[in-house]
This record gives structure tokens, sequence and C-alpha cells, in this order.
């Protein structure tokens, strides 16, 4: 009880000390929340993956709820969780600008540092350099305010979170841990990794140093040599053609491998057609094939009609399917799909042995590049699931200020194969270890290496 108290307190302390708006009406909270449900209900790509009733159930209570919230941080975050429990990661609810500028994930003043999920474990892997003998990589968190790390992110972090899959709910619940408002104090007990225990009180303030160790490139694009014979290229993102530009700059230099190694796991994704302008030149096929995709198509009067249609009806034209389906929300529009073809471009290609590094943090338009990279013979995927969600999300506005987002369209492989929600997995998985993170070694690409030169 003792505990519970001391965490209420310290929660409402931070809340008065990041000076939180508090500007909304209860007709805006409601508005707010009913546009959500509105927009969900009648765009959302994967509403037949949910429980309708429950959906439902929860928009009531939450009319109630939202009402009760003391301040507009609050309203958000019950947004947030609702968003949540459709497990889908792009949709989202948003902090209005003036709330989000207040909040701080990394910074604690003299302290700044990065949590990563090293299985299952909260596990600093960078950290500012005049701390790093204090708070040395591989230091993991085991308390948080007292309470245990796995339980405190059960309850406090992973129901805010969106996400498509598993994996990523886990990283994400642990990487925004202690996200929270300038001003913002916690309690951490740490275990070094020497073994000792150590105890240290943190506050949310912005941090002047920002250079941490280990240093990690930002770079749109990497080349390099491994050996003489395997080259090395990273694309880290499909945001800009520019990409493209320097990919070919170094192309001439691809053609002398013998080997390639694509580095995807820093791409968080962009612009798809980028991914595929780029493998074209990597690949003798001549034919790319992308993602399927489809959205929900809504004529009214067939759902209408759909009320008083049943199953056994579907069974009789197609007139009665579209009705039927209508009324479930299942019924769908197939986007026109034609494969890419090169035949007819005078292009040089290097078809050469390709490992392809994929992580949880290859996300979007990098996991359609792996779409088109699919059942080439020549290519092999190493490291983790991908980051498993991609589609087209609509974005809305929301009171004073937030935005939400909803994803509209579903994509899955040519033939049907469903990637959204599970990730594209490995032809041979990798994991980082914590090992690895204090020696700031590279699994994946030692494994990578060691594949092809097996070639």
């Amino acid at each position: 009880m003792k505990q519970t108290f001391v965490i209420i307190l310290i929660f409402i302390s931070n809340l008065i000390y990041g000076q939180v708006p508090n500007e909304l009406t209860n007709a805006e909270k409601i508005y707010g929340l009913s546009k959500f449900w509105q927009e969900v209900n009648y765009n959302f790509v994967y509403l037949n993956k949910v429980d309708k009733t429950e959906w439902n159930n929860q928009y009531k209570m939450l009319i109630t709820e939202v009402q009760n919230t003391a301040n507009d941080y609050e309203y958000y975050r019950l947004l947030q969780k609702f968003c949540a429990t459709l497990n889908d990661g792009h949709t989202n609810v948003w902090f209005p600008k003036e709330i989000q500028d207040k909040i701080l994930n990394t910074d604690f003043g003299e302290f700044k540092f990065i949590l990563s999920n090293i299985d299952g474990k909260a596990i600093i892997t960078k950290v500012n350099k005049s701390k790093l003998s204090e708070l040395p990589i591989g230091t993991e968190i085991i308390k948080v305010n007292g309470i245990p790390t796995k339980e405190y992110v059960n309850q406090n972090v992973k129901p805010y979170i969106s996400s498509s899959t598993q994996h990523i709910l886990n990283d994400l619940s642990i990487k925004y841990m202690l996200e929270g408002f300038i001003g913002s104090k916690f309690q951490l007990e740490l275990r070094l990794p020497n073994g000792k225990i150590k105890t240290i009180n943190l506050t949310h303030k912005e941090s002047a140093e920002q250079e941490l160790y280990p240093e990690e490139k930002n770079e749109l694009f990497e080349f390099k040599w491994i050996n003489d014979e395997i080259a090395y290229i990273a694309l880290n993102s499909f945001s800009s053609w520019e990409i493209m530009d320097l990919f070919s700059e170094k192309f001439q230099e691809i053609q002398k491998a013998k080997k390639l190694i694509i580095d995807l796991r820093k791409n968080g994704g962009g612009e798809g057609n980028i991914g595929r302008e780029i493998i074209k030149y990597l690949t003798n096929d001549t034919i790319l094939y992308s993602s399927k995709s489809k959205s929900r198509l809504h004529i009214p009067t067939y759902k209408a009609w759909g009320k008083y249609t049943k199953a056994q009806d579907t069974l009789r034209g197609d007139w009665q399917k579209q009705s039927y389906l209508s009324y479930q929300d299942e019924f769908y529009y197939n986007f026109p799909y034609e494969p890419y073809s090169t035949s007819n471009l005078d292009i040089t290609r290097v078809e050469l042995p390709t490992a392809i590094l994929i992580g949880h943090n290859t996300a979007s338009a990098a996991e359609d590049f792996l779409i088109y990279a699919d059942n080439q013979e020549n290519i092999t995927k190493i490291g983790e699931p991908t980051f498993g969600s991609t589609g087209q999300p609509m974005i809305f506005d929301l009171p004073n200020g937030g935005f939400g987002r909803v994803c509209t369209k579903k994509d899955t492989y040519p033939d049907g194969r469903e990637f959204v929600g599970f990730g594209i997995k490995p032809d041979i998985e990798i994991k980082t270890t914590l090992k690895d993170y204090m020696e700031n070694n590279d699994p994946v690409l030692e494994k990578a290496v060691e594949h092809l030169n097996e070639k």
C-alpha cells in the first residue's frame, strides 16, 4: 500500500511539474473519441480482425471516462490505449504539439541513454560518453519506481503502444519505458555488467551532451569492401530519391564484386518504388513482383441489403455475396495488379550471391523491397523478423492539434501470404546478444560474411 501511495504521489507531482494543458471541453473530448471510433469503423482495413462487440463496448465506456480525465494529456493517453487494442502499427493517435514538445524519453539532464529490448530485458545500449563509467553498456534496469521492470512495462507502457507484431510491441515498450514530461522523476534500480546493484534517481530534463557511445553512422547510403570479394551496401531509408543517386554513383564499384551484402536493418521505409528501382539492377529477372493490395469498399445500399442476406445466400450469385460481405464490413476493392517488367530497359545487371540483412526496424517500404526480392535464388535473408507493418494510413485531425491515423490498405505477397502482423522471416535467424552489444560486435554481418564465403 505504501509503495502504491508513493507511486501515485510521484505521478501527480510529475503532471503538475510538467504544466500539462487542460483546455479541452467535454464536448471536444467526446467528439475526438467519436471521430477516431468512426474513422476506424469506416476505413480500417483490418476491421474484420476486431471483436466488434468489445470494440463498441469500449467506446461506450470511454464516453464517460474521457470526460473524467484531469487534463489533455490523460485524455490523449486514453485515446492511445483505445487505439492500441487494434494491434496495428500503421494506426496511431498522436499528441498535440503543445504536449509532445514537453515529453522526453532519453534525456535526463547530465544523463542521456537509449534502452533496447534484449531477451526481454531493458538494457542500456547507448549512453552519453561522460557517463559511460557510471552507466556502462549492458546495464539492466531491473526496477522502475520500486516496481519490477516487466511488471512496470506491462502496466504502464504496453497498453498504450500500437503494434502489428508482438516482437515490435516488446521492443517499443522498452524503448519508451521512461517516456514522460519534463520534470518527471524516476527511481531506477540497476544491475551493472559486473553484477553489482545500483540505485539512481533521474529527472527528465534536456541534455546538453548529445553525443552517445557507441557512435553510430546516420548516413542515407553506405558502401565499403568487406574483403576482396564481398561488397557491402547499406540502404538506410527509402524516404528520399537521393539514395538512388548515391547507389548509382557506386554501381561501377559494385560490379567489381563477386558477392554482395545489402543491409536493410535501419531502413524504416519511405517510397516503395525506390527499392524497386534499385533491385532491378541486382537480378537478371526481367519481371519483378510487388505486393498485392486491397482496401475496403463501402457501398451503403449493399450493406443495407446485407442485413437480410444469409451466408447460404451467397451461393446464388455475386450480388448476394457483395451484400452479405458488405454488411460484415468485409467487402474489398482489389487494386489493379501488374508485375513490373524491365525487359525493355537497356541496363547493366549484376546478379551476385547476395545476403540481405534484416531486423525488427526493417519496415514498410523496406519490406516491400524484400517482396521484390522474394524467391530470388541468389538472395538469402539473414537476421531477425522485420517490423511486420505496412499499408496506407489516412491521417485526420483530433481536438486541439492532435492527430490520428488509420491504416486503409492491406498488403500481402503476390500469392496471398501475409506478412503484416508477423514480419518477414529471415532464411537464417541470428539474434544480437547482450555480449554483442557490450563488445560492439555485429553477429548478423559476421554470419552474412560466413555464409557468402561458402558460395
